[in-house]
């Protein structure tokens, strides 16, 4: 069997637990997010889509920030907690702590997006012989603002996601990655029912 179709499998059946798991707000989500870009890597590499490759290194820098910072979280909203109703409290507290993204952080992240695409595109153009510098220089970016934001359990994350998620599909299918774009469009649909879940608890 042809090692992208290998790679495309196993991203796609990890991509389906992380997302389950993020729709969850799930800590462990984190765990699944150190494995998947070792695969995805070395699928995006093949294909020729660098700044997706490198980005990779990204995800799990930010995942082991994102699982410290939630257990973190947990730790401190947990504190206290004794009883049969332990378990159940705790899901509670996981719940309230999601929120919306506070106006003022608004510039400094559409400032880092841009900053990214900016300087992805450059790199891409000058040093790879990448096809679709534009694209993978953006998802790329956008992809950075949206893994802050999830690890801060932010709600509009599931919208960066999504804009991310939709250009992707297109990407994807262009490079040739059928399952891969199917995944993503798989997680178009999904962003919107994690957004509307996370938008209920953070009213809670």
């Amino acid at each position: 069997m042809d090692i992208k179709l290998l790679l495309q499998i196993a991203g796609v059946l990890l991509g389906l637990l992380y997302l389950w798991l993020e729709y969850r707000a799930d800590i462990r989500l984190w765990i699944v997010g150190l494995v998947m870009p070792l695969i995805h890597g070395a699928l995006y590499y093949k294909s020729g889509l660098y700044a997706d490759c490198s980005m990779q290194a990204y995800y799990v820098l930010a995942g082991l920030y994102g699982w410290l910072v939630w257990r973190r979280r947990g730790r401190k909203t947990d504190a206290g907690l004794t009883g049969p109703e332990d378990a159940e409290g705790a899901k509670r507290a996981a719940a309230l702590r999601i929120g919306h993204t506070p106006l003022r952080t608004v510039p400094a992240l559409a400032g880092v997006y841009a900053a990214a695409h900016i300087g992805l595109y450059l790199l891409l153009t000058r040093f790879t012989d990448s096809t679709v510098p534009f694209w993978d220089a953006g998802t790329t970016a956008l992809s950075v603002v949206a893994m802050w934001m999830l690890s801060r359990k932010l709600v509009e994350q599931w919208l960066v996601w999504l804009v991310v998620d939709l250009v992707t599909v297109g990407l994807y299918l262009y490079k040739d990655l059928p399952y891969t774009a199917g995944l993503y469009a798989l997680y178009s649909a999904l962003a919107v029912a994690g957004y509307l879940r996370w938008r209920r608890q953070a009213r809670a």
